[in-house]
């Protein structure tokens, strides 16, 4: 298995046990499960989902680690540093069977550009939250927590229970992002979800997270105008770039009543620039600071049109993939004259005295 397997893995089921011990057995379903082509979103390049997380740094560190769990002991301890399976420990029966370490850099190397380094030569990987410590479950992972985000936007800023009538624009439909569309209809609203790769939106109207798909900007607002009149929840999937259809939608006065962001603009690499695609796809493993520098430029038009979205009234929030940071680099003046974003986190605008607590509900 050095090499990618012609066929996904297979993951092991029912009460047959394929390792030494139940133990690594459940470690070992769990690893197999991340790569099962239903939740990974590119299980062939070991990707699970948020731009780059990965299980493994390679298919020969997945075949190691196969193996050691294989004929892992009961009273053994398998170390996993950043995908690569580092050695066997004698321990104990009641010890961790899998201790898992990922990206971990010592503050003085801890950069991007040095991570990068580090990754091309195949001595680390990005393992995002929960791909490379093989406990990724899919999209309905994040749903209930985005279902929660978006009900405290309604509460917080429209003083409604529901998002009944609104429009959400944002972008990204990948393993995480793919839970926005079900989670504002859940809500009662109405989301275009701007997707450049027509895969991803093709996969959660398969998946039941999405209701309609769609490359045409004209179609998309003609159904969100019906919609709204009508007070139906409609989620929609626009294939195109946030870059270009943010400032578009603005250039229309077409502005939504919150606007937010999903797509992996934490990594300059897996964010998707104004192009071809495929032509991008190719710049990326063969100039990636060319790759970079566009991926910024894109993050500026983007960013700006958010901006402007927010002085003409729309509820603007940043949910955390750095979109904002990437945008200053850029040379977006994206903070206040006291040094604070023009538009917050979600984190910070909408949880915050929520009932003075979490309150733990569900849809």
């Amino acid at each position: 298995m050095g090499a990618k397997p012609d066929r996904p893995l297979k993951t092991p089921t029912g009460t047959t046990r394929t390792a030494a011990t139940w133990d690594a057995e459940a470690a070992k379903r769990m690893l197999y499960n991340n790569l099962d082509p239903a939740n990974a979103i590119d299980w062939e390049q070991l990707i699970v989902y948020g731009g780059t997380g990965r299980v493994a740094r390679n298919w020969h560190e997945v075949e190691k680690i196969t193996a050691a769990l294989d004929g892992l002991a009961e009273d053994e301890t398998l170390c996993v540093q950043s995908g690569r399976a580092v050695y066997v420990a004698k321990t104990f029966p009641h010890a961790p069977r899998v201790i898992i370490a990922n990206s971990n850099l010592v503050p003085r190397w801890a950069t991007q550009e040095q991570f990068n380094a580090l990754d091309r030569a195949g001595l680390m990987m990005y393992g995002q939250m929960t791909a490379g410590s093989w406990i990724y479950i899919g999209t309905q992972g994040i749903l209930q927590g985005t279902y929660q985000t978006y009900l405290a936007a309604a509460e917080k800023h429209y003083r409604v229970p529901s998002l009944k009538g609104k429009l959400i624009l944002t972008a990204g439909m990948g393993g995480m992002s793919g839970a926005q569309p079900l989670a504002v209809t859940m809500n009662e609203g109405v989301i275009l979800d701007v997707e450049v790769r027509p895969e991803r939106i093709e996969r959660k109207l398969q998946e039941g997270y999405c209701d309609r798909m769609t490359a045409d900007l004209d179609e998309a607002l003609a159904w969100v105008d019906e919609a709204r009149t009508k007070g139906e929840a409609l989620s929609i999937g626009l294939v195109g770039n946030a870059a270009e259809v943010y400032p578009t939608m603005v250039q229309r006065s077409a502005i939504p009543d919150i606007v937010s962001d999903q797509t992996p603009a934490h990594d300059l690499g897996a964010y998707v620039p104004i192009g071809d695609l495929a032509e991008l796809d190719k710049l990326r493993v063969r100039d990636p600071a060319e790759y970079h520098c566009r991926s910024l430029a894109s993050i500026a038009r983007h960013v700006d049109a958010i901006l402007e979205m927010q002085r003409q009234g729309a509820v603007a929030f940043d949910y955390g993939n750095n979109l904002r940071a990437q945008a200053e680099k850029a040379g977006v003046a994206v903070r206040q004259p006291d040094g604070t974003y023009q538009y917050p986190g979600s984190a910070s605008r909408l949880l915050p005295g929520r009932s003075g607590r979490c309150p733990g509900g569900c849809p």
